[in-house]
């Protein structure tokens, strides 16, 4: 699922160096997702996917859970500017309080759209 509608003229990627990933439980999707739309300034479009994680930090939450030994987790995926990652990472702390959410951010080597070359 992607936040932009397809049907829309392609943004520019220039400036576009980092892929922000946001870990979270499901019950916070909607809350993040949310928070996501309320700073188009500093994220221009996401990815949602749903998956699982294991580990120290995944909690297990259900019974289900706890007998599969995974956690169900929702990844979002944020193509954006460096610059942009750690104002967007204090309002969404700022906003959610939650430790259960883990992100991470890496070095986008390149992005774009197919037929825009």
């Amino acid at each position: 699922m992607t936040s932009q509608d397809p049907s829309l003229p392609s943004a520019s990627t220039a400036g576009l160096n980092c892929l922000l990933t946001i870990a979270l439980p499901l019950a916070l999707e909607e809350e993040l997702l949310d928070c996501l739309r309320e700073h188009r300034d500093l994220v221009p479009g996401f990815s949602v996917v749903h998956g699982q994680g294991l580990g120290v930090g995944a909690a297990l939450a259900t019974a289900m859970e706890q007998v599969q030994g995974r956690a169900r987790r929702v990844l979002v995926y944020a193509v954006m500017r460096d610059a942009d990652v750690a104002p967007l990472v204090q309002r969404l702390g700022a906003t959610l309080r939650a430790p259960n959410v883990f992100y991470w951010a890496v070095p986008l080597l390149a992005c774009g759209r197919l037929g825009d070359a």
